[in-house]
């Protein structure tokens, strides 16, 4: 059975990218350590390796729920242990009571300082402070070239993971019916808009499937996939319930508060 009939076509560079990782550990005996994948890269990582008694698959993004997380894929018999992840808490405070920051702020600052996603994790905002978890080879040039957010001016420092703040994701669950898994069904479904508006937001590049900018209102979404709209939030797609008498679809969502 071809495996790739399981998965998206824009999917198939990472599945042949985790098939590589599979051979080299299988066969070589050696570690592979991925930059952080985003939920759905996770789930399919996953599914590749499946239970396969040879090999040892583990996440870490610090958080428990934490959305992006580093794997490393090693031969059954290594130890895997935190410091296998090569991963970095960094904090930097800012003056709350004069200038307001959001998770959105401060991705910007790093990637417009030449940071890929890929090499940051999760962020948490509590109490003007920022804590971001990333990997440890960027620690130095992040330290040295981040150093203001907005009109604030900040000074991030690794920070033990004994220190580490409370998550700020907070998802309610919703259950609905659905005439099927199109993007502008879901969209106007899960963000309480018109079928118009839910196709503008497409049309206009405003919306992101598991991070991805879509713009096609018949594409189909899958149980756990991460579905982002400019201005709106984001929702996650947590599980297909089967179908009802008049063949609708039974849907249960997650929305970030």
């Amino acid at each position: 059975m071809d495996l790739y009939q399981h998965f998206r076509e824009e999917e198939y560079p990472f599945i042949d990218q985790v098939l590589s990782w599979r051979d080299e550990v299988t066969h070589h005996y050696v570690s592979r350590l991925t930059d952080f994948l985003h939920p759905r890269e996770q789930r399919i990582f996953k599914s590749l390796i499946g239970h396969d008694e040879t090999l040892q698959l583990e996440f870490f993004g610090a958080w428990d729920d934490a959305e992006r997380k580093r794997a490393i894929l090693t031969p059954f018999y290594e130890e895997i242990t935190q410091g296998s992840f090569e991963v970095e808490l960094l904090q930097a405070h800012f003056p709350e009571k004069f200038v307001s920051i959001e998770h959105r702020d401060v991705l910007g600052a790093f990637l417009s300082a030449g940071i890929q996603r890929k090499k940051l994790g999760d962020i948490a905002i509590n109490d003007g402070y920022i804590q971001i978890v990333v990997a440890k080879d960027i620690t130095t040039y992040l330290t040295t070239n981040v150093t203001s957010i907005k009109k604030a001016n900040v000074q991030f420092q690794p920070t033990p993971f004994s220190k580490l703040a409370a998550s700020n994701n907070e998802w309610v669950e919703y259950s609905a019916t659905c005439s099927s898994l199109r993007l502008d069904v879901l969209i106007k479904e899960m963000y309480q808009v018109s079928r118009q508006q839910a196709l503008d937001l497409i049309r206009k590049g405003y919306v992101k499937v598991n991070f991805q900018t879509i713009e096609q209102a018949a594409y189909v979404l899958e149980e756990g996939d991460m579905l982002s709209v400019r201005g709106k939030g984001r929702t996650r797609l947590k599980e297909l319930q089967g179908k009802t008498k008049k063949d609708k679809q039974r849907i249960t969502f997650e929305k970030l508060l």
